[in-house]
């Protein structure tokens, strides 16, 4: 057994929305919610086992190879505002102390996002590979999986010995990536060398113009694909986070191959194509009240999805805007559901009031967002759960939540029957198993809406009459040119085709503020 290769894994993950009102404490990454808890030593390989995660798929990918798995730890926190030093000091020593411990490895595997910002650190994921760098040294492969929202940096490619990006949004192949890094780090441990390319693009995508089942995206994977296939060994296209107010935000290149030219040609033809489709990403968004009475003129026996995208807390925001229920409320909707408010103080109130139960409350709005404000009224409490339900969709199946007390509220208003899904954990609506743990069937829904971008519609397209993104309330700006940027890069477009960025730098000396 001695030629076989130890090879240390873990994962820190974490999509910062600098512009969000929670910070991500050592606590959330502590917490089951979607995803496992901060999971140490081996009984990480129980906890990831059979998700749909890049790690997940490392390790089926490893298999019973010449590769011995060595588990340091795995945590992530729902997207928010900036990861604190307290926390990301905690989980990188703790990290990076398990590997200490292990002595000499042959390589090491991340699963990690590539869109971390720290109150310190603008680029918390290439500040996670200087310190495990610091550990290994030079000479042994570090590799890594990475988002498809990853702003990648200079940093990260230069630490890194190969970085594999996501190629679906929804993210469809997490645990596909996972199992292409395998491959790359196989041949790095097989002693080939891997010389890389990287391209930053000028220009930054809104998030609800990034699915990849509608253009440019698709045309633009498959272009990647083939040039893959032909000229490089490894090549992805991170499309960014742009709710990330750091230098160097936005859409990326990478490409690796033995042969340096070749990468170079990849990464260069790569981007030539990205930059050729770049007037063709479009971004529709639908004002409240025309998206609810467009909906209510739909004739379909399907449901009408409505997007609440600006809320997403999978982008980081609060998940408790009331915007779009206002707007459900004030057009007389009928037959419409939301999911999921985040509001744990009225999830415990009906709780205790009980199923059948008539309760004043004021739900949302409670995260001090500027302008917003509760929705007050009476509600009857409908549905309670605990929050755990096996996911369904394609995305999240099998995955087990834990997202504590939640429950169904019908709105006693005349002239409209809507109902809304209170949760006590911020949790993207991505998965109709939120709704049919509460009772409710999707299906039979005149309308659906949804705290969610892009990820829903993986599960909810396929039984829908019509989706509309709508531009309610939210911390996930999507009119990019909108968002008060302070520290991008000198004339990077604001979206594309848009206007350039010019102001002044902020202060490099730290990060938040």
């Amino acid at each position: 057994m001695s030629d076989r290769k130890r090879v240390a894994i873990g994962g820190f993950q974490h999509e910062t929305n600098t512009f969000g009102s929670s910070l991500a404490t050592f606590e959330e990454f502590e917490k089951h919610d979607g995803w496992p808890g901060l999971t140490e030593g081996a009984d990480l390989f129980e906890q990831v086992r059979a998700k749909n995660l890049p790690i997940t798929g490392f390790i089926e990918a490893a298999g019973n190879g010449p590769c011995e798995l060595e588990p340091l730890l795995w945590c992530s926190a729902e997207p928010s505002s900036y990861v604190t030093d307290e926390a990301f000091e905690r989980v990188t020593s703790m990290l990076c102390d398990r590997l200490r411990a292990l002595g000499p490895v042959d390589a090491v595997y991340l699963d990690l996002h590539g869109a971390m910002v720290t109150e310190s650190y603008e680029d918390g994921d290439g500040e996670v590979l200087r310190r495990v760098r610091e550990v290994i040294g030079t000479k042994r492969p570090l590799v890594a999986s990475l988002d498809f929202h990853a702003n990648i940096t200079a940093e990260m490619v230069e630490l890194a010995s190969s970085l594999c990006v996501y190629r679906t949004y929804p993210h469809l192949d997490m645990a596909d990536t996972g199992a292409r890094t395998h491959r790359l780090l196989s041949r790095l441990l097989d002693g080939q060398p891997l010389h890389n390319a990287f391209r930053k693009l000028p220009f930054l995508i809104p998030l609800p113009a990034q699915g990849t089942d509608f253009e440019p995206s698709r045309s633009l994977f498959r272009t990647l694909r083939g040039l893959e296939s032909g000229a490089a060994a490894s090549l992805d296209f991170a499309e960014g986070f742009p709710a990330a107010d750091i230098r160097e935000c936005g859409p990326a290149i990478v490409a690796y191959d033995r042969d340096r030219a070749a990468a170079d040609a990849a990464a260069d033809e790569m981007m030539r194509a990205v930059l050729e489709a770049e007037p063709t990403f479009e971004n529709e968004l639908v004002p409240p009240d025309e998206a609810v009475r467009t909906a209510m003129r739909v004739d379909s026996d399907r449901p009408v999805v409505l997007a609440d995208a600006q809320d997403n807390p999978g982008a980081g925001a609060s998940s408790d805007t009331v915007g779009l229920l206002e707007a459900l409320v004030r057009n007389g909707a009928k037959g419409a559901v939301l999911a999921i408010v985040n509001d744990p103080e009225v999830a415990a109130l009906a709780h205790a009031a009980g199923s059948g139960a008539r309760i004043d409350a004021r739900l949302g709005g409670k995260s001090g967002q500027p302008g917003q404000a509760p929705f007050t009224g009476s509600f009857e409490v409908e549905r309670l759960a605990d929050g755990r339900f096996t996911c369904t969709g394609e995305m999240y199946r099998g995955t087990c939540t834990e997202l504590g007390p939640m429950v169904l509220l019908r709105i006693d208003s005349p002239g409209c029957d809507v109902r809304v899904i209170v949760g006590s954990k911020r949790f993207q609506c991505l998965d109709l198993a939120i709704f049919r743990h509460l009772g409710v069937e999707p299906t039979a829904q005149r309308i659906l809406a949804v705290k969610s971008t892009v990820h829903f519609r993986a599960d909810f397209d396929p039984i829908a009459s019509l989706t509309l993104v709508v531009e309610s309330p939210g911390e996930n700006l999507c009119r990019l040119a909108a968002i008060p940027y302070r520290r991008l890069r000198e004339g990077v477009r604001l979206e594309p085709m848009g206007p350039s960025f010019r102001g002044q730098p902020a202060s490099p000396r730290r990060v938040r503020g």
